[in-house]
């Protein structure tokens, strides 16, 4: 019998600002207790890059200037039974202060060096990192 569940798609932001990146602590959905970037769900005819802008400011309240794609990762999570591919985007902090806007969703946000990461690393910035992507080194 064929499966017929989907992937879902989801988009993960990279935010730079004085040369370290922003990571949460997941809260309460799959993935809890993990560090991942910001980030969530693509909605239906919005682009990569518009959804990266709107779970920033949703998550965090900053803006963000120069989203651009970066790449993508193949993120199965046996456990659950979920599977995403997940878009990643590079981005610039643009203004405001970071907050934490989903408690419920997030411990909390700080501010990393590249490979100076916490752990343990949300699925999908583990498969970026076996990817040897370091946007910052570009």
């Amino acid at each position: 019998m064929k499966d017929t569940r989907k992937p879902r798609v989801g988009v993960g932001v990279i935010i730079v600002k004085d040369d370290k990146v922003l990571l949460g602590k997941r809260r309460g959905s799959h993935g809890a207790g993990y560090w991942a970037f910001p980030g969530g769900h693509l909605e239906f005819n919005e682009s990569v890059e518009g959804c990266a802008r709107r779970e920033v400011a949703e998550e965090t309240g900053i803006r963000l200037k120069n989203v651009r794609k970066l790449i993508y990762t193949n993120d199965r999570y046996h456990k659950e039974g979920m599977h995403y591919i997940t878009c990643f985007v590079l981005a610039e902090y643009r203004s405001g202060v970071v907050r934490n806007l989903e408690p419920d969703r997030c411990e909390g946000w700080s501010w990393f060096a590249w490979g100076k990461f916490p752990k343990p690393l949300f699925i999908p910035v583990q498969n970026l990192l076996k990817e040897k992507q370091n946007p910052l080194a570009a």
